[in-house]
Formats: C-alpha cells, sequence, structure tokens
C-alpha cells in the first residue's frame, strides 16, 4: 500500500445523502484507513417534504441553485451536531447528476463551508479524480466493504448488495489483504433498485416507498415487460460499470398502463432480475449476498432475490452490520484513506485505469 504504513486509529465521521433524498446518515467509526476497530454513534436527519421537493427539483442538475446546496450545508452540519468524539468528517454531498464518459460527475456541497460550519477537518469531493482518471467515479464503497468482510471474518467470497436508488454490489475475496491488489475486489452498479419503485408510489399513491413490498405482494409481474427489460443492453456490458438515477427512467413509461400493484410488482422483479444478471458477472459464486439500503426491507424483493440467487440472501444486520448506516460509515473509512494518502478506487472498482485516492482536505479555518 502506498502512504504511509502505520497510522493511530482515530474516529472519523462519515455523511451519505444519498439518490432517494430521504435524508442526511452520519455514522462514526474507528479506523486507521486499512482496518476497522470499532463502530460508534449514528444518526439521521430526515429531509422534510418541502426540502426534498427542492433536492427532487436539482436532480440531472450540473450546477445546483444555492437554496438546494444550503441546504445541503445546513442538513450535514445539524446531522454532524448529533455526533461527539470526531476528528475528521468525511462528506460526500448530494450528487445531482453523473456521466462519466460525458460532462463528469457532480456532488453539490462545498467542503470548506461545512469545515467552517462544524470546526473539524473535512475530507470531500471523493469521485472527481477518479473520473478524470478514467473510472466510472462510483461505486466508492467497495474498499469499505472489503474491510467490513475482514470485519467479520469472512473466508470466502462474498457479495454486498446495496439496494438503495440504484442498486449496486461488491464481490470480495476478503482472503486478499490489500483491497487494491487485483483479485480483491469487483464491483459495479446492477440496475435500477428503489428509484423506480418511489417514484411510482409517489406519482401514484402519494407516497414516498413501498413499505415493506406490499403493494408489490398484491401484484402479478408482467413477464412480456421483465423479458424486455433483461435484455437492456447494459446488461451485457463487462464490469466494472456504472448508472445515473435516471438512465432506467423509461421503466416507468412502461408500466404506465399497469395496475398499481401490478407496477410495483414488475418494478421489483426488475430490480432482483438485474441483480441476479450482475451476479452473474462476477468471478466465482458468492458463498452468501449480503443486503444493505432500503431495499432489504422489501420482503417481496428480498424473496424474489433468494429465488435468484443460488445461496443465502440476508440483510447485513445478519452478520451485525448496519444496512440503514453502511454508506455513511464507507465515506469515513475513505476520509481516513484519503488522509493517509491510500487508494480508494481501483481498476476492478471503477474501471480507473489505476489505483488512485481521490479527495480533497478542508481545515476549518
Amino acid at each position: 500500500m502506498s502512504g504511509n504504513t502505520k497510522a493511530e486509529p482515530k474516529w472519523v465521521a462519515g455523511c451519505m445523502s444519498g439518490t432517494s433524498l430521504d435524508g442526511v446518515d452520519v455514522a462514526l467509526v474507528l479506523t486507521d484507513g486499512a482496518q476497522i476497530f470499532e463502530f460508534g454513534d449514528s444518526f439521521f436527519r430526515p429531509y422534510s417534504e418541502a426540502e426534498q421537493a427542492l433536492l427532487r427539483s436539482q436532480l440531472g442538475s450540473w450546477d445546483a441553485s444555492d437554496a438546494a446546496v444550503d441546504l445541503i450545508h445546513t442538513a450535514h452540519a445539524d446531522a454532524l451536531s448529533k455526533l461527539q468524539g470526531t476528528e475528521i468528517i468525511g462528506f460526500h454531498g448530494q450528487t445531482f447528476a453523473h456521466d462519466p464518459k460525458g460532462r463528469g460527475t457532480y456532488q453539490a456541497g462545498d467542503g470548506a463551508v461545512l469545515a467552517a460550519k462544524t470546526g473539524k477537518s473535512v475530507v470531500w469531493d471523493f469521485r472527481s479524480e477518479d473520473v478524470q482518471m478514467g473510472g466510472q467515479g462510483a461505486p466508492l464503497a467497495p474498499f469499505y466493504h472489503h474491510a467490513c468482510a475482514r470485519y467479520i471474518g469472512a473466508t470466502e467470497p462474498l457479495i454486498f448488495l446495496n439496494l438503495g436508488g440504484v442498486g449496486n454490489l461488491t464481490w470480495v475475496d476478503p482472503n486478499i489483504e490489500d483491497p487494491a491488489q487485483e483479485g480483491a475486489l469487483l464491483a459495479f452498479d446492477t440496475g435500477p433498485a428503489n428509484a423506480p419503485i418511489n417514484d411510482l408510489m409517489q406519482a401514484r399513491l402519494g407516497k414516498s416507498f413501498d413499505k415493506n413490498g406490499d403493494l408489490a405482494a398484491r401484484g402479478t409481474v408482467d413477464a412480456t415487460l421483465l423479458e424486455a427489460f433483461a435484455n437492456h443492453p447494459y446488461f451485457a456490458v463487462v464490469p466494472p460499470k456504472s448508472l445515473d438515477r435516471n438512465n432506467f427512467h423509461d421503466v416507468l413509461t412502461q408500466v404506465e398502463n399497469l395496475q398499481d400493484a401490478d407496477a410495483a410488482a414488475t418494478l421489483t422483479a426488475m430490480a432482483a432480475v438485474s441483480v441476479a444478471m450482475g451476479v452473474a458477472q462476477c468471478p466465482t459464486a458468492p458463498a452468501r449476498v449480503l443486503v444493505s439500503g432500503g431495499g432489504r426491507k422489501n420482503a417481496v424483493m428480498m424473496a424474489m432475490l433468494a429465488t435468484h440467487l443460488n445461496c443465502p440472501v440476508e440483510p447485513i444486520e445478519a452478520v451485525g452490520l448496519d444496512g440503514d448506516m453502511l454508506e455513511a460509515q464507507a465515506f469515513a473509512y475513505l476520509a481516513m484513506r484519503v488522509k493517509r494518502g491510500l487508494p480508494t478506487s481501483c481498476p476492478s472498482t471503477t474501471g480507473v485505469s489505476a489505483p488512485i485516492g481521490g479527495g480533497r482536505m478542508s481545515a476549518p479555518e
């Protein structure tokens, strides 16, 4: 590994505000940037309906409004104020646009502003350098997943599956010590996960998500639409590969003539099928799949995944990890890696040309 060989573990606060726009997660991790030693407190600061509407209005934008950026800074500072004892903050910002082969990637939020608000050093802008070096800039949690696999004592290859707005998986060989080493990791976005379901629920029923998959459970999957979806060219692309939240936005148009329950069931099946096709692209079959993100609370989605995959599919809580805070924790871990000059992505996670460490540091003064 590059960077300092030894480092004192520090309590780092990681922040995440994902594409589901539900709020800000903050979580403390005691880490030296290589190993996880302990997990600390966490806190969720929800966005109000008005705040969600403001942020949603900026999706796809490459220059967010002052009001949206101010909200991002205020909400993060508010959430961070609930955690004590941190020395460093990992600040992801809010992704509004992601076009790695075109305009790049855009996470709204300025680490220098957050450093001034909190009085702590802030590591931010994690993705830009990866994109500049030919990478997809996403996903960035894989190096953290590797640390988690070693933390839980895994001995066989396994998959960490995050079902947020978009699905992404990390295949990990925990027997390889350095996550940047060839063969340790493969990571990529699998396809749409909760975003189309949430958008459907909002548009048709004024609800933000399909709680527990209750609506999908009452519906029937449209096999013709599912088959057409499975033939989308994205699924044939060799990983690593990544998606923007709206790359599969047309699936909503495809289900517009279906009854509510059938539409929900079909969109849920699309998420599960895209994961199954992703798992088939991994180097070896996983011993188990550990699921984080909102999708793990959708009983229909979990049952569909279990049907498609030939191994146990479990919520990540099964191994004592927190599926709601995993991404926030990841940015705590990555912040410490940036501080130490260690890589945060590599060819098998983002397609970047060589292992690189992204991120900028802003001191509070």
